[in-house]
């Protein structure tokens, strides 16, 4: 993801044609970098913070009016709060120096977050993670993914089941590709596999990455995540959470509060009705702990994050 200033536009690899086909989209104005993230082009909670500085910093350099990209950028999606902070972050200054500043401290969040995250793992974790929070979701290195990369220098990781992540498929199409890149044991499993396999004893630890994390540590994720959480807690394996704090609301008490994205339901199926919520809330009491850049966080998290 980068700014060119000579032409100019926002360059996005374009995530829905992974893990084929490996292409760039260009974004010539704020208004195409929102459909880009709208369109899941670009998708994961810092990314798409990232993106939208960019896109704010593209909008001042043709002269665009300001308040107008930001209004289309902060409506492209509505769940993860790092898109919103981030064009509070450009507002005072929409340079490209200012968004690539903005790209450089993301990445190097999620170096820190990761090797805290790493300190939670034991020799020969076998880990399940869900969608994906690698790289292509952060703008470098990943959250829970550059936890599993993390873990894996260290020794400390025997391999990793990744959910296929219904309806788009970022776990078998995205995280299944930034393993293989990495060199990483893995395998692909259906979301519905999960609970058997737990039972079956083969995981000892559940990662996921988050899009917004209320003040009381409730978490919004993928749409699957509380799933696995429920099932966690049963087979009593911990859930960890990995995400940078942009990525903490304070402003927002609970999981409650959190609006919830509600996609095209062609995404699921264009024969029948359907429904298509792109998140749900997993509550705070079934993580067993958040972390973030500046540490790991355990309950109760409304006083550990606000530290």
């Amino acid at each position: 993801m980068r700014l060119d200033e000579g032409t100019p536009a926002v360059m996005l690899l374009d995530q829905r044609r992974l893990p084929d086909e490996v292409v760039e989209v260009s974004c010539g104005s704020a208004a195409e970098v929102a459909e880009a993230i709208r369109s899941m082009a670009i998708r994961g909670a810092p990314a798409i913070g990232v993106a939208a500085a960019y896109g704010l910093a593209l909008a001042a350099l043709r002269g665009e009016d300001l308040a107008a990209a930001e209004r289309v950028l902060a409506a492209s999606r509505p769940t993860a709060v790092n898109l919103p902070w981030a064009l509070a972050q450009m507002r005072g200054d929409p340079t490209p120096e200012r968004a690539r500043a903005l790209h450089r401290e993301e990445v190097g969040r999620c170096r820190r977050m990761s090797a805290h995250a790493a300190e939670l793992f034991a020799p020969g974790t076998r880990a399940l993670t869900h969608c994906n929070a690698g790289g292509l979701a952060t703008g470098g290195y990943g959250s829970a993914v550059g936890a599993l990369r993390a873990a894996w220098e260290r020794g400390l990781l025997e391999r990793v089941l990744v959910d296929e992540t219904r309806p788009l498929l970022q776990g078998a199409r995205l995280t299944a590709w930034e393993l293989e890149t990495a060199g990483i044991p893995h395998a692909v499993i259906a979301d519905s596999a999960a609970a058997s396999l737990m039972a079956a004893g083969e995981v000892d630890l559940v990662v996921t990455g988050a899009d917004r994390i209320a003040a009381n540590g409730d978490t919004a994720n993928k749409i699957g995540t509380y799933s696995l959480a429920v099932l966690a807690a049963h087979h009593a394996i911990p859930l960890v959470v990995v995400a940078p704090t942009s990525t903490v609301d304070p402003a927002t008490a609970t999981g409650a509060e959190i609006p919830i994205e509600e996609r095209d339901p062609a995404e699921v199926t264009a024969r029948f009705p359907a429904r298509n919520p792109a998140f749900d809330v997993t509550p705070a009491a079934l993580i067993a702990a958040i972390v973030t850049e500046r540490g790991v966080h355990r309950a109760p998290y409304s006083e550990s994050l606000a530290a």
